[in-house]
């Protein structure tokens, strides 16, 4: 047995994520979290076999679901969540004994996209079977192209963002240097870009004015402004933030205040993920032998949601277009 793991309070603030879905924080980590820890501490499972044991179960959920009858189907879905409650304690075990790996990281992901698509065919399919309507031929396609659209959409939309910041932190770094490079002038480099304020400085400096040429040629030299009152270093200035959502923010303000709520209890503010909707379909509809109507309603509710991230994006790239006029803007001046 290791003794190196702490009490469960500190497992908890090392393996829970700062902000999560609303049904992993309410329904799973208060189980998956002691488990993690007793699993830390007694056994040697690494989390790939955690992640393997968690597609097992997958699999045999979509076993029972393909069965169709309601007793298979209650008992598919709770087969479903105990698979859901592995998946969620592989990261939190890699993060308690340090055992990641980025291996791990695509085993997850893999067998999480594969147990989606084999429960939604084969719970679709079982009533299909049951009942003979063609609908749920269609719910099985709408099940895997949905949650294939989430995964890609929220890639695509890590990437675009990634992309605007690093090119405002490009911008910004462009235009520290160029203020770094601003505040040190050497006087041959500025009269070799201007050769006429070299006569103009030999004839200054002829009538007793000398510095004058320096003065005008950019004012190389500015130590009152760079000290203080008392003669010392002024302090550095702060960091710059950048915020693109203010447009969002602007025209949502009440959702601040419902965000805040939200994560002061652990809870994102994206209601409905792709763990809402495979709860909805695999869980809710088979427990309640309501199928049709879970699914349809939890993929309306997701499509909703990502309309929604969609929407935010898109006037982030509205605050990023203007971010990046106001860096041109200041070179401008700077030029000038």
């Amino acid at each position: 047995m290791r003794r190196d793991i702490p009490p469960l309070a500190e497992v908890r603030r090392i393996t829970q994520k700062k902000r999560d879905a609303w049904w992993t924080v309410l329904l799973v980590d208060p189980v998956a979290t002691p488990l993690v820890r007793l699993t830390a501490m007694r056994t040697r499972i690494t989390p790939n076999q955690i992640t393997w044991g968690a597609f097992l179960l997958g699999l045999g959920s979509a076993a029972c679901f393909a069965l169709g009858e309601w007793r298979w189907l209650a008992l598919g879905a709770v087969i479903y969540h105990l698979s859901f409650i592995l998946d969620c304690m592989d990261g939190k075990v890699a993060r308690l004994t340090g055992q990641g790996s980025v291996f791990g990281a695509w085993l997850d992901f893999v067998f999480d996209r594969i147990r989606v698509m084999v429960c939604g065919v084969a719970l679709m399919g079982g009533q299909y079977h049951r009942t003979g309507d063609t609908l749920y031929i269609w719910l099985a396609l709408a099940v895997v192209a949905l949650d294939t659209l989430r995964y890609i959409n929220s890639l695509e939309i890590f990437k675009i963002r990634h992309s605007m910041r690093k090119q405002i932190k490009a911008r910004m770094r462009a235009a520290k240097r160029a203020q770094n490079e601003a505040e040190l002038a050497f006087m041959e480099d500025l009269l070799r870009e201007n050769p006429s304020a070299d006569i103009e400085q030999d004839l200054q400096r002829a009538a007793g004015e000398a510095g004058y040429a320096a003065g005008e040629a950019g004012h190389a030299e500015r130590p009152a402004e760079e000290a203080g009152a008392d003669g010392e270093a002024a302090p550095a200035p702060k960091a710059q933030v950048i915020d693109l959502h203010q447009e969002f923010r602007r025209k949502f303000p009440a959702y601040l205040r419902v965000r805040s709520f939200l994560l002061r209890h652990r809870i994102r503010a994206h209601l409905v993920s792709g763990i809402e909707f495979q709860m909805g379909v695999f869980m809710i509809g088979p427990l309640f032998d309501v199928v049709m109507p879970a699914t349809i309603v939890s993929g309306a509710l997701l499509l909703v949601f990502e309309l929604a991230i969609i929407y935010k994006l898109l006037l982030s790239t509205r605050d990023f277009t203007r971010t990046i006029d106001s860096f041109e803007e200041q070179k401008v001046v700077a030029a000038a």
